[in-house]
């Protein structure tokens, strides 16, 4: 039988939706789904905040580097964090803590001509809270599937990252020109609850707890050291690293090309922002289904979390499309 009938097999949806029979992992993604588009949502309505209020890509720029640079410096040490926590008490905090965030974000919106170091500070907040949260989402997901659906857990939870990052900027377009940013960052605040009644619904015995990582010095050097004595995950990062220096510059230049070289407003740039996110979805939703055995290689699942995150996250792409699945390559392991 060839890949298009097997596609077009009864069977097919089942497969490809296979890792969400299992309940805390359903639980997870729906609240995931709503916390990203909220995500999102913040992301786009802050760079335009910042867009209006300055008009400056200096300015933007500043913010980009606020919101990713924490995640560059402190990712390899968070992924310590995570392997020594709790990944579900330890999204409990993030979470929570994002949705502060939101909620601090809004009041200033609310605000007339509120200090723009605030904005950044608030940024660069968020961006610390991002390194931890990253790699504790992501090998979170390892704990609520047996272990032959996480690859499928994986590249569904991408998908779904992918089809937030369509409807967020739509739905800040809508909220912005209808009711204005304050409501932008509230909703998303507002969110969190979602992602936080999810986690609390959990069956804590149906979880496939990751043994926690004993504490112990020099666990980032190890890491590292890890990496670069294996060839298919040094060249992996050090590719990803030139990658994301050169090419991930959308994130100030996107806004910049849409709002003063086409001269379009803010509906313009979500529009045209979630057309160009839709690009990168299409490819993700055949993926699930794809058997184990297709790729002919074996698939290395990571036991434990974030160290590799750091290269992974070394380019200010997206809050949580962009990573790395060891399963992809060649056997090697530890996000």
């Amino acid at each position: 039988m060839d890949d298009d009938s097997l596609a077009q097999g009864p069977g097919f949806l089942r497969r490809t939706l296979s890792s969400l029979r299992w309940r805390n992992f359903r639980l997870f993604f729906i609240g995931q789904t709503i916390s990203q588009t909220g995500n999102w949502l913040t992301n786009v309505a802050l760079t335009l905040l910042i867009l209006h209020r300055t008009g400056s890509g200096v300015a933007v720029g500043l913010l980009v580097a606020c919101q990713y640079g924490p995640i560059l410096l402190l990712s390899a040490w968070a992924g310590v964090i995570v392997d020594r926590t709790s990944k579900r008490n330890l999204l409990y905090v993030t979470q929570a803590l994002e949705m502060c965030e939101s909620f601090a974000l809004a009041a200033l919106a609310f605000m007339h001509n509120a200090p723009l170091a605030t904005f950044y500070g608030i940024a660069v907040a968020g961006g610390a809270l991002l390194a931890v949260d990253n790699p504790v989402r992501r090998t979170f997901v390892n704990e609520m599937v047996p272990t032959d659906e996480i690859p499928n857990a994986v590249t569904l939870y991408s998908a779904m990252n992918s089809m937030a990052r369509i409807a967020g900027p739509a739905l800040a377009g809508l909220l912005i020109m209808t009711v204005g940013f304050g409501w932008c960052f509230t909703v998303d605040a507002v969110s969190y609850v979602a992602v936080l009644t999810a986690l609390a619904m959990m069956r804590s015995a149906e979880l496939r707890r990751l043994p926690v990582t004993p504490r112990g010095a020099g666990q980032v050097r190890a890491g590292l050291k890890y990496i670069a004595g294996v060839p298919d995950l040094w060249i992996t990062f050090v590719m990803l690293l030139l990658i994301g220096t050169m090419s991930y510059n959308f994130a100030v230049v996107f806004p910049l090309f849409v709002v003063k070289g086409l001269h379009g407003g803010d509906g313009t740039y979500t529009l045209v922002y979630s057309a160009f996110s839709a690009g990168g979805s299409s490819g993700r939703c055949s993926s699930p289904g794809v058997p184990p055995s297709a790729s002919g290689r074996s698939r290395s699942v990571p036991r434990a979390s974030g160290r590799p995150c750091l290269a992974s996250r070394s380019s200010p792409a997206s809050p949580s499309h962009s990573w790395w699945r060891p399963w992809s390559a060649p056997p090697a392991s530890p996000t």
